[in-house]
């Protein structure tokens, strides 16, 4: 039996411009006109199969059928991840680098982001009461970028916050951008990159001093698994892989605000020390609304699965966002309802805004632990620390749109803090 007497294929010689047309939901819209979990379709200019579903997943991150070398096109590499970075690594010499990563983001360093977060956010509250409005997204990108740079030993001059948090910030809208999006992303990584591997450099010249017990300098002074220094421009893209996704964040805590806007009853249950509630707030924003719309891996070797035959070399799309929202795993998974998080099953491949499976053995994102840690501590402080006002505005956002966020950025005016 073969996939293709068996796979639903999708009309067209290139569907590449209805997933641009259609974005986060090309692949979930398609799969449900079908009525199937999985089809054939070309993107990119190549034929690649789309999978949805918990089991789905659980082959896509089985390691011995699937692969990342080669998945992420090579605009996602110069504009998201940096090229070769460990996103796109497979084996040993991913192993390695995962368990480094995920020793820079223990419970310990969860903490500590946390705490600087919300330094962060008392200080700014001071300001914005004497400014007539804000835009959340653009003050909060700011924040974590500088405290981003505090966590891991950094120097960042105050003068320099919002140019690096707005180059950062591009990397993340290029990578699902055409034209001048995509372009903008990339010049943010090829001058951001510049930076870094500056620093690395200074940091292993002895011309910048930093502390032993730094990110920074595990970063700067990190062996590959043959035992060698790694090289100056890969610490760089590495070190961005610290920095980045800590910004990134900015998207998820604008949303958990229009989520605060559109669900009232939900904020009355948050205006208490109720951690457990904020806990499943958050993970209903990460599951709820859009963030990751689906990700990549090509097959390793040809196998069976369900009857079909996945092809060595051939690219696999997980449809995260679909998942994120199938009724088979969500009750009613359009309505916006934390109290589904009250079960602390295992979710590792049923809910993956930030990737499945195990983040010490695959590719789940390390970092997830810090997102949800800063997530809750802004939206305690947005509910229990501010009294403000949300002006008339554009809130909608565009799930065509590759990365998307409301149109206004959450504009909040007339601030005041709680005493």
């Amino acid at each position: 039996m073969t996939i293709d007497e068996q796979v639903v294929h999708d009309k067209g010689l290139d569907n590449t411009l209805d997933l641009l047309h259609e974005g986060y939901t090309f692949i979930k819209n398609t799969m449900d006109f079908y009525r199937c979990d999985i089809f054939e379709t070309h993107l990119f200019g190549e034929k690649v199969i789309c999978i949805t579903g918990e089991e789905a997943a659980k082959i896509f991150y089985d390691e011995e059928r699937f692969q990342r070398k080669d998945a992420a096109p090579k605009r996602i590499q110069k504009t998201l991840f940096g090229m070769n970075a460990i996103q796109t690594m497979d084996g040993k010499a991913h192993t390695h680098r995962k368990l480094f990563f995920m020793s820079l983001m223990t419970e310990k360093h969860q903490k500590k982001l946390a705490e600087l977060m919300l330094e962060a956010l008392q200080a700014s509250a001071y300001e914005w009461e004497s400014i007539k409005k804000i835009v959340l997204f653009d003050e909060v990108k700011n924040i974590l970028c500088k405290i981003a740079c505090r966590w891991t030993g950094v120097p960042l001059p105050e003068f320099k916050i919002k140019n690096l948090a707005d180059d950062f910030s591009a990397m993340v809208d290029g990578f699902g951008g055409i034209g001048p999006r995509y372009w903008k992303g990339k010049n943010a990584r090829t001058r951001t990159e510049r930076w870094a591997k500056g620093i690395i450099e200074d940091v292993r010249g002895g011309k910048l001093t930093v502390k032993n017990d730094s990110l920074l300098y595990a970063m700067a002074f990190y062996r590959e698994i043959d035992g060698n220094l790694m090289c100056s421009e890969m610490a760089a893209v590495e070190l961005i892989n610290l920095l980045r996704p800590v910004v990134a964040i900015s998207t998820y805590i604008t949303f958990a605000a229009l989520a605060l806007y559109k669900h009232p009853e939900c904020k009355k249950k948050l205006v208490t020390d109720d951690n457990n509630y904020i806990e499943m707030f958050v993970q209903e924003v990460r599951r709820y609304y859009p963030f990751t719309p689906f990700l990549g891996a090509r097959v390793r070797k040809d196998f069976t699965w369900s009857g079909l035959e996945f092809e060595k070399g051939m690219l696999v799309l997980l449809d995260i966002y679909g998942i994120n929202h199938d009724s088979k795993i969500w009750g009613n998974p359009d309505e916006f309802q934390p109290e589904r998080f009250e079960n602390k099953k295992d979710r590792l491949f049923s809910f993956m805004p930030q990737g499945g499976g195990k983040a010490s053995e695959g590719h789940r994102c390390p970092g997830e632990g810090i997102t949800i840690e800063i997530m809750k501590v802004s939206l305690d402080f947005l509910v229990n620390k501010l009294e403000f006002d949300i002006p008339k505005q554009d809130l909608s956002y565009n799930l065509a749109r590759i990365p998307t966020l409301p149109h206004s950025g959450f504009i909040m005016s007339n601030i005041k803090r709680k005493s």
